[in-house]
């Protein structure tokens, strides 16, 4: 399926390789279809865009919080798993969304600690996952340190 796009203009999309999210994105409930875009170049890419493809101007940047030092250990609710499609733990794949924050005149990128998303890789379908609070079941770890 052909699809326009904000950011990447009109591009071929496998419909194999779309990914639903049933309940869409906090703040976008109506988009629910999206597609991962990454750099050609890149066999291990540090970042993805979740590009909607219900609404053509609606992307997010993602990454993979061990990419920024962040683990997470979540339940999921019987409801929640059931949307996932009952993934073996090894099929999901969190992600944090990435927000730009101004403060004071300087802006800065920041991940979304409390709405991760969870991505069952094999079945295509994911949830963000909105915490009211940090629980102390997420570990950080100081990148800039010798392991």
């Amino acid at each position: 399926m052909k699809v326009d796009t904000y950011l990447f203009g009109a591009v071929e999309v496998d419909p194999a390789k779309v990914i639903e999210f049933p309940n869409g994105l906090v703040g976008f409930e109506e988009s629910k279809r999206f597609m991962l875009v990454h750099e050609d170049d890149q066999a291990q890419p540090a970042s993805y865009t979740l590009q909607s493809l219900d609404e053509p101007t609606l992307a997010f940047q993602i990454v993979d919080p061990a990419s920024l030092g962040f683990h997470y250990e979540l339940n999921l609710s019987d409801a929640e798993t059931a949307l996932l499609k009952s993934p073996a733990p090894e099929d999901v794949q969190v992600m944090q969304v990435l927000f730009k924050q101004e403060d004071g005149g300087q802006s800065q990128i920041t991940p979304s600690l409390r709405a991760p998303l969870l991505i069952n890789t094999k079945a295509r379908v994911g949830l963000q996952k909105v915490m009211e609070t940090l629980r102390s079941n997420i570990t950080l770890s100081n990148l800039a340190s010798a392991v």
